[in-house]
């Protein structure tokens, strides 16, 4: 994708998640909840301050993110729907890494 967003705002991706059942009924795509889970696809170059230094962003492109419900504008770009929102919309970073540290 060649897009940019400006300041400290990032382009999400929402991830998918599984169909969703309660009880043993499958709920129809218009009832389910949107999962809050994203992939960043694209970074700005950071917020900049009042004396005019950048702050770069905690976040990067393939980060995986978790953030809230209505935090975000939805776009369609090439035919895909994302997320744009600011850095400080973004709860967490998900380490994918899984490993555990050892006890002392």
């Amino acid at each position: 994708m060649d897009i940019r967003p400006l300041h400290d705002r990032i382009i999400v991706r929402r991830l998918e998640e599984g169909e969703q059942k309660v009880g043993g009924i499958i709920i129809p795509d218009t009832a389910k909840e949107k999962p809050q889970q994203g992939k960043v696809i694209a970074t700005g170059n950071g917020k900049v301050k009042d004396d005019g230094k950048r702050v770069p962003l905690d976040v990067k492109a393939g980060d995986l993110i978790l953030f809230g419900k209505y935090t975000s504008q939805e776009v369609k770009l090439n035919g895909e729907d994302y997320l744009i929102m600011r850095e400080d919309e973004v709860l967490a970073v998900i380490d994918g890494n899984g490993a555990k540290k050892k006890k002392k």
